[in-house]
């Protein structure tokens, strides 16, 4: 029994932490921020002000998560975000192909609960900050609402990944809030004042069918007639529900930091009159046996503070992929502008402009100009409203805050402030160990001398030639369609191909390349040749004389024509892939982008694949054929497709693939590396949406490691993970490795990025 007597006031219990890094704010930002700095040996601290992480991934608000793939709707080929984000990705895709949010947050708890460098506070507010100096933060103050805990957390290093930027508005920390002028950095796209400066909040709900019956009574607060309350509520699909109705969306005129709980309830006003309409205007029978299963508690955020590092990305970083010597991360979302009045504008839900390929993300926009140890991650790093528009979304956010929880790394290393790690000279030590931990950054490759396999004899079972993809499907030529094939500079292969048609008829072939040779869009037309179709089954040859001037990626395009069918295959390799010129309205994709007026934005095909099981590749000849899969991209430091595969493919036919890795002298080693292909080219989103696979089909799943004495050092099975860091319990010593693996399936042969060992 406890017994207090009647005093005059009493203080909350309070608890001392000291720690190498604190990070404050547990969205998926500050997650990978805090796992990427503690699987590195940093302490940290990582407060979150919720109960749950994931932020607005999490079950609280139950968007997915999506980057630089945009539903597979843009011209990013393998742009899936690399590193720990990758893994959470492919972790739930795995464990949870259906998108249940309730799965993910467990996934995300048992990623931060894994790694005991890390100090979980959650339902943690920080509140209080103090200063040993004005530019230098010492201490931060939390308060627990679950447990009545004061926390005092005091680090030489901080990271606001708060979403609202709460630590670097509380410090004192140069920020805006609002669209910058055209005049300011030359943005084209900055928007009117009656468009408005801020992108509002949004709320979801999700509903069940519970196959009886169902009534529902409106609640009194909530809006009565959405037909004319709402200016664009004028269709409405039962089937959509949750992130789908991300256009249920309010607050851009008003304070999105401070009114949130204003929002939040105007919010609810539009729900439940929208579930109102839909049960009881009688226009939605099918809803009948409907129930509201869930409605957010809290509003998804899109904007708020942006916070002043020694760089502002702006929009023309974005649409000229400009390179930068401190790049670190990528984006390649599209600008994504939303109208400030959202729900009850008039004008579309959203105005999208995409890039021609991904771009560059500087050091320099992760840290704060003012505050020397203040690092930024997420939404608030340093960057204009219009380019912002882009960075924003979770996947660019989360691989933000790797490279973030990276600097803190080499800071701690160094014992240097954020800024510093470039004025020392440490930023290609801080990219080097990026690129080491699947982190991929647009062009760079990794160099790292410590690697034993840079310096081994590799030997190899067989080698991937693509010399025919065989005849298996049919499909009409209702989409035009394009085969991506990675070739050499020279002259281009003759493609020979079969189509079939009823009657008689032209079909229109192209070759074309990117003007850039690291893009995937074809807008450059090197050469059109225009081939007589015959009824029944033509097997067509096509020369082009066309010479390429570099290594990259061209199309053997397909104009569409429905009198066609043209012969597909099953057969899928790691860096070859079909696109079609094909629509995808969630990311405002009709096939081309045409701007209306000058808004500093290019004008383009999509070329997109399609999800499987569909996306087949066309079936064809080449002669000559291509030899791009062998074994020296081993050691190429680039762990994805990028203008080549850079992975060894072994030929279908082996039926034990095996690469050796040997050396003149015995070797000490205790750690490998594998990195696999689990297809960078699938979003994986992770709520509502569901996946074909829990396992990518190109994922190696079973392998083994041998040493010179034919002892098994290593093996596997069932593996889907696309980076495999093995940590022997003893060093072994050996003059070579042998890793056998085992092809996915009859239609994929065995693919690999790379090895590397310590």
């Amino acid at each position: 029994m406890i017994i207090s007597e009647a005093t005059h006031s009493r203080n909350l219990k309070s608890n001392q932490l000291t720690t190498d890094f604190a990070v404050i704010g547990g969205g998926l930002a500050g997650v990978c921020t805090a796992i990427t700095a503690a699987r590195k040996g940093v302490k940290v601290v990582l407060v979150q002000d919720r109960p749950v992480l994931g932020g607005n991934s999490s079950s609280e608000v139950r968007l997915w998560i999506l980057g630089a793939t945009s539903h597979m709707g843009n011209n990013n080929r393998w742009s899936r975000e690399g590193g720990v984000i990758d893994e959470i990705l492919v972790e739930n895709t795995y464990k949870n192909k259906e998108g249940n949010a309730l799965i993910f947050d467990a996934i995300l708890l048992d990623k931060i609960l894994a790694e005991p460098n890390i100090t979980l506070l959650l339902n943690t507010a920080v509140h209080e900050v103090h200063k040993s100096d004005p530019e230098k933060i010492s201490s931060v103050k939390a308060f627990c609402s679950q447990n009545s805990t004061e926390y005092h957390i005091h680090a030489p290093l901080f990271c606001d990944a708060s979403g609202d930027g709460i630590v670097g508005f509380l410090a004192g920390a140069a920020f805006r809030m609002g669209a910058e002028s055209t005049e300011e950095f030359g943005e084209k796209f900055a928007p009117s004042k009656e468009y408005g400066e801020l992108l509002g909040h949004s709320l979801y709900f999700y509903t069940k069918d519970t196959g009886k019956p169902v009534k529902f009574t409106v609640p009194n607060f909530a809006l009565q007639d959405i037909t004319t309350e709402i200016p664009r509520f004028r269709n409405f699909n039962t089937k959509e529900y949750g992130c789908k109705l991300w256009w249920l969306e309010y607050g851009g005129r008003l304070d999105t930091v401070h009114d949130t709980e204003k929002i939040k309830m105007e919010l609810w006003k539009v729900v439940y009159g929208a579930w109102n309409y839909i049960k009881n205007s009688g226009n939605f029978p099918e809803a009948e046996t409907m129930t509201l299963e869930w409605v957010g508690t809290i509003p998804g955020k899109r904007e708020s503070r942006r916070f002043e590092g020694d760089y502002m990305l702006r929009q023309q970083d974005i649409i000229e992929q400009n390179t930068h010597d401190d790049a670190v991360a990528f984006g390649g979302w599209s600008i994504d502008l939303h109208p400030a009045d959202g729900v009850f504008s008039e004008k579309p839900g959203c105005n999208q402009w995409h890039s021609k390929g991904i771009y560059q993300i500087p050091y320099r926009c992760l840290y704060s100009k003012n505050i020397k140890n203040l690092f930024l991650t997420g939404r608030i790093i340093s960057a204009t409203h219009v380019a912002f528009a882009s960075t924003r979304v979770m996947a660019t956010a989360a691989h933000v805050g790797q490279a973030v929880g990276m600097a803190a790394f080499i800071a701690k290393e160094n014992s240097v402030n954020p800024a510093e790690i470039i004025h020392q000279n440490l930023i290609g030590r801080l990219q080097d160990e990026l690129l080491k931990s699947g982190q991929h950054i647009p062009g760079y490759a990794l160099n790292d001398q410590q690697d034993l396999v840079q310096t081994a004899k590799l030997t190899v079972s067989s080698e991937y030639v693509l010399d025919e993809l065989p005849s298996e499907l049919l499909k009409s030529l209702e989409i035009a369609t394009a085969q991506m094939l990675p070739l050499n500079e020279g002259k281009v292969p003759q493609v020979i191909f079969h189509a079939e048609a009823d009657e008689a008829t032209e079909l229109e072939v192209e070759l074309r390349i990117s003007g850039k040779s690291a893009n995937y869009t074809p807008d450059v037309i090197l050469e059109k040749q225009t081939l007589a179709i015959q009824p029944g089954r033509n097997c067509l040859h096509v020369d082009f004389s066309a010479q390429l001037t570099e290594t990259a990626y061209a199309f053997i395009v397909f104009h569409k024509n429905p009198k066609v069918k043209l012969h597909l295959t099953q057969q899928r390799v790691t860096g070859v892939i079909s696109v079609f010129n094909s629509v995808n309205k969630a990311v405002s994709n009709f096939g081309k982008q045409v701007p209306t007026e000058d808004i500093g934005v290019d004008e383009f095909e999509f070329w997109c694949p399609q999800r499987r099981p569909e996306g087949h590749n066309v079936a064809f000849k080449l002669n000559p054929s291509l030899n791009k899969f062998g074994k020296e991209n081993i050691k190429s430091g680039v762990y994805r497709p990028v203008n080549e595969p850079n992975a060894w493919v072994a030929a279908k036919e082996d039926k034990a693939p095996s690469l050796q890795i040997a050396w003149d002298e015995v070797q000490t080693i205790q750690k490998i590396e594998l990195f696999f292909d689990t297809d960078y080219d699938h979003p994986m989103e992770s709520v509502l949406m569901g996946h074909p696979e829990d396992v990518m089909p190109f994922c190696v799943r079973n392998y083994t490691i041998k040493d010179d004495l034919d002892n098994v050092v290593f093996e596997k099975s069932g593996n889907y993970q696309t980076i495999n860091t093995i940590v022997l319990d003893k060093a072994i010593s050996t003059k070579h490795l042998t890793v056998t693996l085992e092809h996915p399936s009859e239609n994929v042969p065995a693919a690999l990025f790379g090895v590397r060992c310590y």
